[in-house]
């Protein structure tokens, strides 16, 4: 396995059916219907206009496993210091430590920006990735209840904290 940074050209339609297998069969995003490959053009540019990395796992031939990303947190200015972070693996490859490689590629890039608090919201019936989390010295934050609704059921958002030694010298404004 190694580490690229994802593309469209090279990586949307990967990308896409990562997404799409989560909405329609988890929790792991509280959306409802599959997005649309066209709805990858505006991922991909929002991603690189905050200058928010996009870390492929890929096989020596490219096939890409899993990817990790971040992006804002909140849009107010204050908040400039933190990101919310999400790792996807492909259904084929689970619980073999992609989610784990991914995430600390995630939380050196953080630091490499100079990013203070890395945020990940998980639907708190995701034991597997709140573990993963916890290994990596993510806190719990806090659950807002009944945040989202979804399969029939009320669900339940936890929020997972990683503070970060950056930046160096953090500023106002």
């Amino acid at each position: 396995m190694q580490f690229v940074t994802c593309t469209h050209e090279s990586h949307a339609t990967a990308v896409l059916e990562i997404f799409n297998d989560a909405i329609v069969n988890s929790t792991a995003l509280y959306d409802y219907k599959p997005r649309a490959p066209e709805s990858m053009v505006g991922w991909f540019k929002a991603k690189e206009v905050g200058r928010f990395p996009i870390i492929g796992a890929v096989t020596p031939d490219g096939q890409l496993l899993g990817f990790g990303s971040y992006g804002t947190f909140r849009a107010w200015p204050a908040y400039k210091y933190s990101v919310e972070h999400s790792v996807y693996v492909h259904k084929d490859h689970r619980g073999k430590g992609i989610g784990l490689a991914l995430m600390r590629q995630l939380i050196e890039k953080a630091k490499e920006q100079q990013y203070h608090v890395m945020i990940g919201g998980i639907d708190v019936t995701n034991t597997g990735s709140i573990a993963l989390h916890e290994k990596l010295g993510f806190v719990h934050a806090g659950t807002i209840k009944h945040a989202a609704f979804k399969f029939g059921r009320w669900l339940d958002l936890g929020f997972y904290q990683l503070l970060l030694e950056t930046p160096t010298h953090p500023i106002d404004g």
